[in-house]
């Protein structure tokens, strides 16, 4: 494997500064300005690959939601049983909000700033990912009517998604703490 095969694009590089700025300082905190800095060239010259600051926005939280859709998807069709499709969803959700803290404070923080449709789009897939959830919550513990399950969907996301603001150990040990934290919840219900 060559080591541009794992460079990242231009593009991608764009986005990750810009997960990384708007975490920090809000998307309305950001200009077009620091995040060409943050990659080494030109503000201006973000526009040759984004046609603007709001299209990185929405071009973050839309693929962030369609991957996690998608990844759920993959990790329910590879598993042998509902509990296996379980624990591929929780180590899914656990390994995404490890290694991508930045768009979840950004998901959190600038939602808003999205346009109408963009904002649907996020929020379709959102939905769509849920239902992937309790489906298998439901497969797994048959005594669960949808609207539970779907609450504790919630509630696994909001515990495994709070990582960007206490992941206070090393990310192996954070995410055997979280997958036994969010076995423990669904556990529970």
């Amino acid at each position: 494997m060559s080591t541009d095969a794992a460079k990242p694009s231009r593009r991608e590089q764009i986005l990750t500064a810009a997960a990384e700025k708007f975490a920090r300082a809000g998307f309305h905190g950001v200009g077009i300005d620091d995040i060409g800095a943050a990659v080494g060239i030109s503000g201006p010259a973000l526009y040759r690959h984004f046609r603007s600051k709001d299209a990185m926005l929405a071009e973050l939280l839309t693929g962030i939601s369609d991957r996690l859709l998608l990844g759920g998807k993959q990790r329910v069709d590879a598993a042998a049983d509902p509990q296996g499709a379980l624990d591929r969803l929780v180590r899914w959700q656990v390994e995404f909000a490890l290694h991508n803290p930045a768009l979840i404070t950004v998901h959190m923080r600038d939602l808003d700033s999205l346009s109408d449709r963009d904002r649907r789009r996020v929020r379709e897939s959102q939905r769509l990912y849920v239902e992937v959830w309790v489906d298998v919550l439901r497969r797994a513990r048959p005594e669960l009517d949808r609207p539970r399950a779907r609450a504790a969907a919630h509630a696994v996301f909001g515990l495994i998604n709070s990582t960007p603001f206490s992941a206070h150990l090393d990310t192996s040990a954070m995410s055997r703490l979280l997958r036994d934290m969010a076995h423990g919840a669904i556990a529970a219900i």
